[in-house]
């Protein structure tokens, strides 16, 4: 009778293993494979390489550009503003890149000795190999645009280095998180851009596409780490999280994309600090993911403190 009994199997689906996993989080893996089976790409393939790059089209819409709506904006010339967006796409890419790298490491650290046969661990080294596959299409992106590989300064590296070896559960996968969630964001206006590269525009549809999986698997995570976290632990974790947002988004363009563009850093460096517009599309970028930090208990009065200092809140 208990084989069959409804109620007994949702009591069944919603206990937990001696790691706090669940069928019904498992069930969320399973699907996620399920959709990575039918719809992934290949950007070796996807991406027409060979194509030439159209010379008056943007690296980025121009209002997702930290200099746009500024009084320096408006005294650029049109090839200026090119080259901007080219640059700062790129940056944001190599950002990309250099904390995908850290994903992975993280994941595969949280991942081992776990059962391989679990849908969790099938679905973990599946968004490792999504990864791997997309920071070889940004590096590709960037070199086909002829831009140089922005890397972050080494205190911001060193905070990576020392995040990546000690971040676990949903801190690890928080991080991941924002920056999965504030990159989708940009990225869907991107693939819509009219004037934008068909290089970015296809490789954000694939990054679109694919992230969405790991955003979910991300959530699905740091829900069930904090199943049973008390205060002082979600506290902790909330500023942890903010701490590597706070760092993420301040790494994203970095300042040698103004002087590729002929402008004066210092000056371009105030004007986007001082940047309302940017302000805007910061907590445009953002609004999903406080929402879910608000539901997860992760958003807390300390934390939300540091989101605001970079404009996610």
């Amino acid at each position: 009778m208990a084989l069959t009994d409804p109620a007994a199997r949702r009591r069944d689906h919603g206990r937990a293993d001696a790691h706090g996993h669940t069928a019904d989080d498992d069930n969320v893996s399973k699907r996620l494979l399920e959709s990575a089976a039918m719809l992934s790409y290949d950007p070796s393939t996807e991406i027409d390489w060979a194509a030439p790059l159209p010379d008056g089209q943007y690296g980025l819409n121009p209002e997702w550009s930290t200099l746009y709506g500024t009084r320096l904006w408006g005294e650029m010339t049109e090839q200026q503003r090119v080259t901007l967006t080219r640059h700062e796409v790129c940056s944001i890419m190599n950002t990309g890149i250099w904390f995908e790298m850290i994903l992975q490491q993280m994941v595969l650290r949280d991942q081992y000795l776990k059962d391989p046969a679990g849908a969790e661990f099938r679905f973990a080294l599946t968004e490792i190999a999504d990864e791997c596959r997309h920071s070889i299409m940004f590096a590709r992106a960037c070199e086909k645009m002829g831009v140089p590989a922005y890397r972050p300064n080494k205190v911001i590296a060193q905070f990576g280095r020392a995040f990546k070896a000690l971040a676990k559960g949903e801190l690890a996968y928080g991080g991941i998180l924002v920056a999965e969630e504030v990159l989708d964001v940009m990225q869907r206006d991107w693939m819509r851009g009219e004037n934008v590269l068909e290089i970015v525009r296809g490789t954000s549809r694939i990054h679109v596409v694919e992230e969405s999986r790991h955003m979910k698997f991300a959530r699905q995570e740091i829900r069930e780490r904090l199943r049973y976290a008390g205060p002082v632990r979600r506290r902790t974790s909330a500023t942890g999280i903010a701490m590597g947002a706070y760092v993420i988004v301040s790494s994203m363009v970095h300042p040698g994309v103004y002087k590729a563009a002929g402008l004066d850093v210092a000056r371009a460096l105030a004007e986007v600090r001082s940047s309302e517009h940017r302000r805007v599309m910061m907590r445009t970028s953002s609004r999903h993911l406080m929402a879910f930090l608000a539901e997860a208990g992760l958003l807390t009065s300390r934390s939300a403190s540091i989101y605001r200092r970079i404009h996610m809140l």
